[in-house]
C-alpha cells in the first residue's frame, strides 16, 4: 500500500479502516421505500473550489506534466452541505433510481454513513482470479439513440481518452504484477465502453493469476490506492494531489466491498458517492477527471459537473 504523510483534514472523520463481520442478510428488493420519508428540504451544496480556481489549479498541474514530474493525475474537488439532515435510505434509493450503478452500496457505522453509486470495480477475486477494471474516459448520454450512440462511437475513438486509459492500465498491470504468477498478466478488455443511466465510460480489465499463498493483505498492498484514482507515476501523483486538494479525500477514492468465507471479494472504487455525518449534519460528495498534457480545463471541470450531477439532483429535490 502507497502511504505518506498527509499535510490536508477532512471534515469527515471517517475510519481509515473498518471491517464488520455480516449478521443479517437482508434482501433489498423487499423494502417499501415509499414508506420511507425524505427531509430533503433547503439544502444549499457549496462547492469548495471555484470554477476560476479550478483551472488554474489544473493549469498548474498540466505544468508538472510539461516539467516531467508525472504523465497523468486524478485531481478532484469537493461539493458539501452544512446544518443537514437526511434519511439516508431515501437518498440511496433515489440515487440509484437515477444512476443504477453496478456496485452500489449504502453503509452505516454510527453516526456516518457511506451512500455509493460507485459504477467502478476495484478489484474481484474468485480462486486465483484477480480482476481489476479501472475507468478513464466519460461522455454524457445522448437525448436520442442516434445521438447517443454517435457520442458512444466518439468516446471509444477519442485519442485524449484513450491516453488516459491506457496510461492507467499499465499502471494497473504494474501492481498486479508484483503479486501474480509470472506471465499472467493480462489486459482482457481494453477502451471497452460501458453505458449507464447519465454517462457512458470507458473501461479497461486487467486480470491475473495470484501468486501462491497471495493474502487479502498483499494484494492490498501492492494495488491499494488505485490506479484510476491517483495517476502515474503512482507516488508522485498522490503527493501533488495532497498538494493541490483541498480536504484530503477520506473516504472518498477508497474501497468498499465484502469478502466471503473462501477469501472470494469484491471491492469497488468509492466513487459518485455521499459521506454523511448525521451527528455532525455534514455531508460531501467529490469527483474529479483524469488531468494529462491534452486535457483543456474547461472541459475537465463540465465533466466534475457531469459527474456530480445525479448526486446534484437527489439532494435537491
Amino acid at each position: 500500500m502507497e502511504s505518506f504523510a498527509k499535510k490536508n483534514n477532512n471534515p469527515l472523520s471517517f475510519p481509515s479502516q473498518l471491517f464488520i463481520e455480516v449478521e443479517k442478510e437482508i434482501d433489498i428488493e423487499s423494502l417499501n421505500f415509499e414508506e420511507i420519508e425524505s427531509t430533503l428540504e433547503n439544502i444549499t451544496i457549496n462547492a469548495t473550489v471555484s470554477k476560476e480556481d479550478y483551472i488554474k489549479k489544473v493549469n498548474a498541474l498540466k505544468q508538472h506534466i510539461q516539467q516531467g514530474d508525472i504523465y497523468e493525475i486524478n485531481y478532484c474537488i469537493t461539493f458539501e452541505a452544512k446544518d443537514v439532515t437526511i434519511n439516508p435510505l431515501f437518498v440511496y434509493q433515489k440515487l440509484n433510481d437515477i444512476s443504477k450503478a453496478s456496485y452500489a452500496a449504502l453503509v452505516k457505522f454510527d453516526k456516518q454513513y457511506i451512500i455509493s453509486s460507485s459504477p467502478e470495480l476495484f478489484l474481484s477475486k474468485t480462486g486465483i482470479i484477480l480482476i481489476t477494471k479501472p475507468i478513464k474516459g466519460t461522455a454524457k448520454r445522448g437525448v436520442s439513440p442516434e445521438l447517443d450512440n454517435h457520442i458512444k462511437e466518439e468516446l471509444y475513438n477519442n485519442i485524449k481518452e484513450r491516453n488516459e486509459n491506457v496510461m492507467i492500465v499499465d499502471v494497473a498491470r504494474n501492481d498486479l504484477s508484483r503479486i501474480a504468477k509470472k506471465g499472467t498478466v493480462t489486459v482482457a478488455k481494453l477502451f471497452d465502453i460501458e453505458s449507464y443511466q447519465q454517462v457512458h465510460q470507458m473501461v479497461s480489465t486487467v486480470s491475473c493469476e495470484l501468486k501462491d499463498d497471495t493474502s487479502f493483505n498483499d494484494i492490498i498492498k501492492a494495488t491499494f490506492p488505485m490506479a484510476s484514482m491517483t495517476g502515474a507515476p503512482k507516488i508522485k501523483a498522490m503527493q501533488l494531489i495532497d498538494d493541490y486538494e483541498l480536504y484530503n479525500r477520506g473516504p472518498y477514492s477508497g474501497a468498499l466491498g465484502y469478502i466471503n468465507e473462501k477469501g472470494d471479494f469484491d471491492l469497488n472504487v468509492l466513487i459518485r458517492s455521499i459521506f454523511y455525518d448525521e451527528e455532525k449534519h455534514y455531508l460531501s460528495f467529490t469527483v474529479g477527471s483524469a488531468i494529462t498534457s491534452m486535457c483543456n480545463p474547461e472541459d475537465e471541470y463540465e465533466e466534475c459537473l457531469l459527474k456530480a450531477k445525479a448526486m446534484m439532483e437527489v439532494l435537491n429535490k
